[in-house]
């Protein structure tokens, strides 16, 4: 790990540059799964199934009897926690749904909005070293909330061609229509496009490789829509001198060990915290399994020690973390002041953990600094929401002749007419109803 000591603010987009996830590289390799899925369908998705995983398969969809046969081979203890995590995070996305009111903006002009589910999702779950059922909840509990009508599930099988029981136990308590197994970049192009076996749907959501967040880039060049982009995950966290340094050390590591790529930043005001922390995060790598992996993660993390708790929340919101943990006994005070954050984790005893699992918030959040501009998945990430209006005769009397003028002078002729004929057939008691 880097230890900076009182940076310059000319210094801090050096110091806060993320690991390079060169996505470009990969877009012509890309580019030949989409077109070969594109044109061959399921002979394409198994071809390259085989070719990048090693894996000949006859199928893709994991049969009906698959999943209810997994069921059983989840243990009581696994299933009681999932069961945990799914009611929380079921009851803090669906606080998400409101009815949006009929506003009379004025005398006989009423304008007012609703959501409309998403008709067909596509939700891709990593595979790698683990399995990642915890993902399963994060995006089809909100998307069966929203009243999505086709929830579909794309996942790399393992070394046998199967998928771990606790994603199909998952994916059918979430209510996931149809479920895949395929991964990588030929399963976003399967969803872009559509096969025999698998549909084509209209938004993309879920983590993945480079390769994988290419397919879903170039997914948006064909009318599909995905959730954000995605990088490497991360996660920043401010503490004062008050704050246990193992507990930072465990908040650290617990994102280091996502993936070689993926950078931790602690951001204190305090030399001793500076000191201490590096120490700990030492002794905890012993006894951690992917201690490996993690080491390559803290090569690209850092250390940094600012003046005073104010300066240490201008270089945070600079930086834009996904994740965000405030450490120190005033967090909720210092928490109003976060502008770019993913999810924010407010006191000593909220890990990044927390939301990653059970809390009820959502994980499914942006990365490499596009918290400045993009939210965390929610429910409404599902949604479309469509706008209506209506006026009576009263209303196009009173905004009729606005229009008419603002039509005039943008040259558009036939706006205008549209808005008079009314006006007219208004007056002579002609309109239509």
């Amino acid at each position: 790990m880097q230890i900076y000591r009182y940076p310059k603010e000319v210094d801090w987009a050096k110091l806060t540059q993320r690991p390079e996830m060169n996505i470009r590289s990969v877009v012509p390799a890309v580019q030949s799964i989409m077109h070969g899925v594109k044109n061959e369908g399921d002979q394409a998705v198994l071809r390259f199934t085989e070719e990048f995983d090693g894996l000949r398969l006859s199928n893709l969809r994991v049969s009906d009897k698959t999943i209810s046969t997994s069921q059983n081979e989840v243990v009581p203890p696994l299933k009681q926690a999932i069961g945990h995590a799914f009611d929380n995070i079921e009851r803090f996305h669906k606080a998400q749904l409101t009815d949006y009111p009929e506003l009379e903006i004025e005398p006989g002009v009423v304008c007012w909005q609703k959501d409309v589910p998403i008709d067909r999702v596509g939700l891709y779950i990593p595979g790698g070293t683990a399995p990642l059922f915890s993902s399963v909840l994060m995006l089809a509990i909100p998307a069966r909330l929203a009243g999505c009508p086709n929830i579909y599930l794309c996942t790399p099988p393992d070394q046998n061609g199967t998928v771990h029981p606790a994603i199909l136990y998952a994916a059918r308590l979430c209510g996931v229509h149809e479920i895949f197994a395929v991964g990588g970049a030929q399963a976003i192009a399967a969803l872009t496009y559509g096969t025999h076996s698998i549909s084509r749907v209209d938004k993309i959501f879920g983590p993945g490789n480079r390769y994988v967040t290419a397919a879903k880039q170039l997914a948006t060049l064909e009318g599909v829509a995905i959730d954000m982009p995605a990088g490497p995950s991360e996660v920043a966290v401010i503490a004062d001198k008050q704050a246990n340094a193992d507990f930072i050390a465990a908040d650290l590591l617990s994102q280091a060990e996502h993936g070689q790529d993926s950078q931790v930043l602690l951001v204190t005001d305090s030399p001793e915290l500076i000191a201490t922390v590096p120490i700990a995060v030492e002794n905890q790598l012993k006894s951690l399994p992917r201690a490996d992996i993690a080491r390559q993660a803290l090569e690209n993390s850092r250390l940094l020690l600012m003046h005073n708790i104010e300066e240490c929340v201008d270089i945070v919101n600079y930086y834009a973390p996904e994740h965000l943990i405030i450490n120190m006994p005033d967090a909720r005070q210092i928490a109003q002041k976060i502008r770019n954050a993913g999810s924010v984790f407010i006191g000593s005893l909220t890990p990044e953990s927390s939301g990653d699992y059970a809390s009820g918030t959502n994980h499914t959040l942006p990365t490499s600094g596009y918290a400045r501009n993009y939210s965390g998945l929610n429910t409404r990430s599902f949604m479309k929401t469509i706008t209506y209006q209506e006026l009576s005769s009263e209303g196009i009397n009173r905004l009729g002749p606005s229009i008419e003028v603002l039509a005039e002078n943008e040259q558009l002729h036939a706006h205008k007419l549209a808005v008079t004929l009314r006006i007219n057939a208004v007056k002579e008691n002609k309109n239509e109803y």
